[in-house]
């Protein structure tokens, strides 16, 4: 599935069989989009040349979908070309059948799961829903919650490094949107959890070092986002850049030939090197 070298099941032996649904089971592995997860699954890519490091991939689609391909796939690829091993998430989705923590906890148990594994030093990247996810690992987990118990405790979820593209922070939460009177997102539960997860309010002590690139113009998620962000970031002491491209689409991730966009994984990787981390 996936194409990938290694998959796991996130919280019980279950089957891969019925797990998710694609939208079209042919496609390639680059193209593939999740339309309903029913058991999340962790799907690892293995570097030819190891550099002892690993990262969680988390791929957007507004928590209604998984673009577990361009965003997910296409990005382990990415990374597994720089060394790390690299570990795609098909998380469970905000719904009235799995609640509204099932994305964090799901990300949460892949942290988990991927310490577990013998790697040390684990970092995030995510895109656009997935970013918001990334985000929250590096936030306070709500203490009304009842996190569900885990097969690997005493393994951290806090990232090493946090690297997010064209995430929804919080300006989908309620009083904090900077769109005039912008409807509630459905599904309920979807827009509940956006209220309850508000990263850039709510981060841990000693957030890691971020990269963050937006879209200055991005008609879907507002810059304001990124600026957000890394304002929080910097006034918790963590090392942040924000990269701001004046014209890129939504969703530009790795495949948006011929705009200055385009170079935004060179500059990463540059990033990467810088906090000693690649």
């Amino acid at each position: 599935m996936l194409n990938a070298d290694t998959a796991w099941p996130l919280w019980e032996d279950a089957p891969l069989d019925g797990a998710f649904t694609l939208q079209d089971p042919e496609a390639a592995s680059d193209a593939a989009i999740v339309t309903a997860v029913d058991r999340p699954w962790l799907f690892g890519f293995a570097p030819a040349r190891p550099s002892g490091r690993a990262m969680l991939v988390l791929g957007g689609g507004g928590y209604t979908q998984l673009m577990a391909g361009r965003e997910g796939v296409a990005v382990a690829r990415w990374l597994t070309g720089l060394g790390y091993h690299a570990y795609v998430l098909i998380h469970r989705f905000p719904t009235a059948a799995h609640g509204i923590a099932a994305p964090l906890d799901d990300a949460r148990e892949a942290m988990r799961m991927i310490r577990a594994g013998g790697f040390e030093h684990a970092g995030v990247v995510g895109l656009s829903s997935g970013g918001h996810l990334a985000a929250c690992l590096a936030a306070d987990y709500p203490a009304d919650w009842p996190p569900p118990a885990t097969r690997h405790a005493g393994q951290p979820t806090r990232p090493d490094a946090l690297i997010i593209g064209y995430a929804p922070i919080s300006t989908n939460a309620k009083g904090r949107t900077i769109v005039a009177d912008k409807p509630p997102l459905p599904p309920p539960e979807k827009q509940a959890m956006y209220d309850r997860l508000q990263p850039d309010a709510q981060l841990s002590p000693s957030p890691p070092p971020a990269f963050l690139v937006y879209s200055g113009n991005d008609p879907v998620v507002p810059v304001e986002n990124g600026r957000r962000l890394h304002a929080a970031l910097e006034a918790a002491g963590a090392g942040a850049e924000l990269h701001i491209f004046a014209d890129a689409p939504h969703g530009f991730a790795l495949d948006t030939p011929d705009l200055p966009v385009s170079i935004w994984p060179r500059l990463c990787e540059a990033w990467l090197r810088q906090i000693g981390f690649l």
